[in-house]
């Protein structure tokens, strides 16, 4: 097929309770990985996905559930139309899926791996009250200079998220983060608001997980990628388990550059294909491309995109 396509995973904050449902309610090979995932992690996923419970926001269960959706609706997708992607792109866990959508992770070794990653960054989060922040409507470098700012005066915060142009996120200690609310919307932000979330990604105050992560990432990883992803670290795309090794440990404690890796690489593709719930990326992406985007989030969402991608061959 000579269609170009870019393969999209989103990251954590995209969970929500009944994804994935009705890839598993009509795929029994859906419902085969997801007993196999929950037979190595020994979390059962159909429990932890279908039913309201809290557990689905502790980032040790929320990156296994993305990702497994994600590979989910990869699998279901490649099934009806087997194309190779130009890049496949995620953001922050994103890359994980990206990385198992290509060959280079399998999995369920994949699974299995971002949980560690989740029980990593909460281990490294759990003796300080750490949170995020998104800023909206304001440029990189007034972020920046204001966070710049703050850290001089012993304050723990870093623009770690940056998403499309005016939205960033900042990581950080949370007190810090409200003592930064203001400043943002003193200096122009539309909205400065403290996230849902338990830990402090991509920033510093995750530097004691990287070293355990590398070590599982030379056990799981293979040298074998059927297409390049993009580290969110560089925007650069890498394409040998030497070059994964060397930039997902980094990820942990380095900004996402989402947006930048979208403008490097846009030209490149006809295309962008999202797996997982809901459609992140695609409001994310709504400024920086004109091209088509379809996300496969359930079996109508399945359909529609093997449609659309083929009527754009």
């Amino acid at each position: 097929m000579s269609v170009k396509c870019a393969f999209l995973f989103p990251g954590q904050g995209s969970q929500a309770v009944g994804m994935g449902k009705d890839f598993f309610d009509n795929s029994e090979a859906v419902r085969d990985l997801f007993d196999a995932a929950s037979k190595r992690t020994g979390i059962d996923f159909a429990e932890l996905l279908f039913t309201e419970n809290d557990r689905l926001e502790q980032t040790e269960y929320t990156q296994p559930a993305i990702l497994l959706v994600s590979a989910a609706a990869h699998k279901l997708f490649e099934n009806e139309l087997p194309i190779k992607p130009v890049f496949a792109l995620g953001h922050s866990l994103g890359e994980f899926s990206a990385l198992e959508s290509v060959g280079a992770l399998e999995t369920v070794d994949a699974v299995e791996l971002v949980n560690l990653r989740g029980r990593l960054m909460a281990d490294a989060c759990a003796d300080q009250d750490v949170g995020m922040l998104v800023s909206l409507g304001l440029d990189d470098a007034t972020v920046e200079g204001l966070c710049e700012e703050q850290r001089a005066r012993g304050r723990q915060v870093w623009p770690v998220n940056y998403n499309a142009e005016g939205q960033i996120v900042v990581a950080g200690i949370k007190e810090d983060l409200k003592a930064l609310e203001p400043i943002l919307k003193e200096a122009g932000a539309r909205r400065a608001m403290l996230l849902n979330m338990s830990v402090a990604s991509h920033c510093p105050l995750l530097q004691s997980a990287v070293e355990p992560l590398k070590e599982a990432l030379e056990r799981t990883l293979r040298d074998e990628f059927v297409a390049p992803v993009i580290s969110n670290v560089t925007a650069e795309k890498y394409s040998d388990k030497a070059t994964a090794l060397e930039l997902l440990p980094k990820q942990l404690v380095s900004p996402v550059l989402y947006k930048q890796s979208i403008a490097k690489h846009d030209g490149e593709v006809d295309c962008y294909v999202e797996f997982g719930h809901g459609a992140v990326l695609k409001g994310l992406n709504r400024r920086a491309t004109k091209k088509p985007h379809f996300n496969v989030s359930d079996m109508a969402s399945l359909e529609a995109a093997v449609r659309g991608v083929e009527e754009l061959a």
